[in-house]
């Protein structure tokens, strides 16, 4: 669902026709990496670098993201994609709660405090997600497919990020309160209950929305279709329905919590990238206060094979490239070009991307999903706050050539 040309993988073509150098490439470089990490690191770190990875090929064919589903519901009336969205959350909610509330020693969820910067950060962010044409998993993934113009996001998400981190503090110091784990307050399956009712009660909305403009809801995106192939070529080279995504991604949340001990995050690996690269060309990142604090310190310290979000994130984007290859789409996606007022909403929305996940302590990945799958009210303060920036996002796209 991210701005790309990358999103019908395996729909072109009659036969099943695969592009073997990407596929050598992203194979060779799972290998070489993948042996990296198990030298540098240790076997859990390999097991969250595979995660990456099928999480990567479940995006791709999935088309899974969060970008075009919200605008495909402001602007076509169209629910499909927040109907899967909302469906994830409520399964992995299901899933991820009881886990963290378990008892089992050394599980952390994603919960962060509710204030002017979650507020300010999601909104901004919302604003990026329909300028720089994906999220945080939706740049990831479609740059690993090939797509020139996110490459361009991408690195002015990690530039707005490092900016986003040195400003951290000031804005923490704003108006706001404590994290708030809705476990608290109505217990475990309480929480459960009151998320499915929110998720309950924004279903009902999106499919009020597509029944006043089209009569009825479509009811097939989570269905497959043979589309002329069985189901073991749609797998490896076809676009999924929605369910089997959203499987995939439910379960990569939850084994990246039981692995890892945190649920699955994104972009503090990009702030991890920026920081390292300026400290390359001489700039002491420790001058700025979000660098002296302990977990950013040790991650600006130690090798990137050591950090969780950046390992899964060279799984996701090379596990993209793989099912680009597989599907025969890399080439055709690489081919595309940012011109004129294109490449600079890559630019400005790649920006906005990275200060607004910083300062809304991450992206529709670690902040949304993960932190409804932890219960946390922060998300749904995220969710409703990124939801508005989008709305103008998608307004501005026209100025910037870019499609509703």
């Amino acid at each position: 669902m991210a701005d790309s040309a990358v999103l019908q993988p395996g729909l072109q073509q009659p036969g099943w026709q695969v592009d073997r150098f990407i596929v050598s490439t992203a194979l060779v470089g799972l290998a070489l990496l993948g042996g990296l990490i198990w030298l540098e690191t240790a076997p859990f770190m390999v097991a969250l670098f595979v995660v990456g990875t099928v999480l990567g090929m479940a995006l791709y064919h999935g088309a899974f993201g969060f970008t075009a589903g919200w605008r495909n519901l402001v602007v076509k009336k169209r629910g499909a994609g927040m109907r899967a969205q909302l469906l994830l959350f409520g399964v992995t909610s299901l899933i991820m709660v009881p886990m963290l509330h378990s008892g089992q020693a050394g599980l952390v969820g994603a919960v962060a405090p509710v204030g002017t910067s979650l507020v300010v950060g999601s909104f901004l962010f919302g604003i990026g997600m329909q300028l720089g044409g994906g999220c945080g998993s939706g740049t990831l993934f479609t740059v690993g497919a090939g797509n020139i113009r996110m490459v361009v996001t991408l690195v002015f998400f990690i530039a707005g990020a490092v900016l986003g981190s040195i400003h951290l503090p000031w804005w923490l110091d704003q108006p706001g309160f404590d994290p708030v784990p809705l476990v608290n307050s109505f217990g475990i399956s309480g929480a459960i209950l009151v998320q499915f009712v929110g998720l309950g009660l924004i279903a009902w909305w999106v499919n009020r929305i597509e029944r006043k403009a089209h009569g009825s809801v479509e009811r097939d995106e989570l269905l497959w279709k043979s589309q002329g192939h069985g189901v073991f070529r749609t797998i490896l080279s076809g676009r999924w329905p929605f369910t089997w995504a959203i499987l995939i991604l439910a379960a990569g949340n939850a084994l990246t919590l039981a692995i890892g001990g945190a649920p699955w995050s994104i972009t503090f690996a990009f702030n991890v990238w920026g920081a390292k690269a300026l400290e390359v060309v001489g700039v002491n990142m420790s001058q700025f206060e979000f660098w002296t604090w302990e977990y950013p310190a040790m991650a600006l310290k130690d090798s990137v094979l050591t950090n969780i979000p950046s390992v899964m994130n060279f799984g996701l984007l090379l596990g993209a490239m793989l099912a680009a290859g597989l599907a025969n789409r890399f080439n055709q996606a690489s081919r595309i070009r940012p011109e004129g007022r294109q490449f600079l909403a890559a630019v400005v929305g790649g920006l906005l991307l990275g200060y607004g996940a910083r300062l809304g302590f991450g992206c529709n990945i670690g902040a949304l999903f993960s932190g409804i799958a932890s219960a946390s009210l922060h998300a749904w303060v995220w969710f409703a706050s990124a939801f508005a920036g989008s709305l103008i996002g998608i307004r501005l796209r026209p100025w910037f050539r870019l499609p509703n």
